[in-house]
């Protein structure tokens, strides 16, 4: 792996020299853009819209458009702007991991110590598991602020970066109509019940990438000239007046299977 970013981890007075390594990688499969007549692959060109040459990436600067007129930006202009951001990941205070919901979460990544940085290193990630907090920091990585969670992933025995939203990323939900919200305790009951039957302890090794798998098949069978079969199904909307009858029979379903 390739570290995408070098710097330290800020632990109060303790500076952790760290590398950053992306954590994610894509499971689909690598599918080209191709012209169907010929099957030629389709290039994307990078062309000044003025003279529609093509410019070479060495050419291509970034700009802020202010009062009709571009102002060029250099990388060395993104660190002034907070050059302690782009070399440190300061911990302002320590959370509860549960608190952050979801939707907050975006990229995650791995932290390597750096020689010198080993001990604190460790000594960060004992106390993050032993108070089972997580620190809140904000950094600068490719010209952008990003706010993020530094906490010990037990599995993989590694302090692990994960860099979550701004508020104002989050879109309202105020526009969604969500409908009536009345139930009946007898639904509410056999809800809970087929949540109880259908709990299990959850093993991520579990669940593997299968629509990738089943559609490498069909491009198999393709490929050796074969046509791939079509299977088409059916999605039935469980309506209101039918909802206790569905619960039950899920119920029984789950039953009979377990």
């Amino acid at each position: 792996m390739k570290a995408i970013w070098k710097g330290s981890i800020g632990f109060g007075l303790v500076n952790i020299p760290v590398k950053l390594f992306s954590a994610i990688q894509t499971s689909t499969l690598d599918l080209d853009m191709l012209d169907r007549k010929d099957h030629a692959p389709i290039r994307f060109k990078r062309v000044n819209e003025f003279s529609g040459r093509e410019v070479d990436w060495a050419n291509i600067v970034k700009g802020y458009k202010l009062n009709d007129d571009y102002v060029l930006l250099e990388e060395t202009d993104f660190e002034e702007a907070s050059p302690e951001k782009t070399k440190i990941i300061e911990i302002e205070n320590f959370i509860e991991l549960k608190s952050v919901d979801p939707i907050y979460f975006e990229n995650t990544y791995y932290t390597e110590p750096e020689k010198g940085g080993i001990k604190a290193y460790w000594l960060l990630y004992e106390a993050l598991k032993k108070t089972k907090k997580a620190g809140l920091s904000r950094f600068v990585l490719r010209s952008t602020e990003n706010l993020c969670l530094i906490r010990p992933m037990e599995m993989e025995n590694v302090l692990a970066i994960h860099k979550i939203r701004f508020p104002e990323e989050i879109r309202s939900i105020s526009p969604l109509n969500l409908g009536d919200t009345s139930l009946s305790k007898k639904e509410m009951d056999m809800a809970l019940e087929l949540i109880k039957q259908y709990t299990s302890p959850f093993d991520i090794k579990d669940f593997k990438d299968t629509y990738t798998a089943a559609l490498l098949k069909i491009i198999k069978a393709k490929a050796s000239g074969k046509r791939p079969s079509i299977r088409k199904i059916k999605v039935s909307t469980t309506k209101s007046a039918d909802l206790t009858e569905q619960l039950i029979k899920s119920l029984s379903a789950k039953k009979k299977v377990s």
